[in-house]
């Protein structure tokens, strides 16, 4: 069987900010999984991980969520952690996945030592409290449970299970 291919297209207000292929993994109508490659150019170094070539995202899209969870692998299989993007729901149509990034993430460690909330200050100076409260507010709560969630026994694997 061969793996169905998609095309990742994330958005930031309204602009592209990056597309790129993925195979998709799984499907269950709610959450779909796709695996692809690390898609920006070279190394993006952010101090506390690496995103570089030969990594390898697994990443989970929900259509009733606000986030995005990505299961970040060295190309020898090694977890670094999970990087998750707040977003609106995911829209699947015609071999896309749409997302609409809001800006705000979290960075959860491969051992679950490291929970960093980020970018909280590029949300704030992004005016949707303002243009679209509603949005706003279910950013803020799909953060508030991804930190809630990352820090129980189970970590975010119990999202991903």
């Amino acid at each position: 069987m061969t793996e169905q291919q998609l095309t990742v297209v994330l958005t930031k207000a309204g602009k592209l900010k990056i597309r790129y292929p993925a195979a998709q993994v799984a499907d269950d109508g709610d959450r779909i999984s796709v695996r692809a490659p690390w898609a920006a150019e070279g190394v993006r170094d952010f101090g506390f991980v690496r995103f570089e070539p030969g990594d390898v995202f697994v990443e989970h899209f929900w259509r009733t969520r606000w986030y995005a969870v990505k299961e970040v692998w060295t190309g020898e299989g090694v977890l670094k952690g999970w990087y998750c993007d707040v977003t609106r729901p995911a829209l699947v149509q015609s071999g896309e996945i749409l997302i609409e990034d809001l800006d705000l993430d979290l960075w959860v460690s491969a051992d679950g030592s490291s929970v960093l909330r980020l970018d909280e200050d590029e949300f704030a100076a992004s005016g949707l409290a303002t243009s679209d409260p509603e949005a706003a507010a279910q950013a803020i709560r799909a953060l508030d449970a991804l930190d809630d969630q990352a820090r129980t026994p189970a970590g975010l694997a119990a999202l991903l299970g």
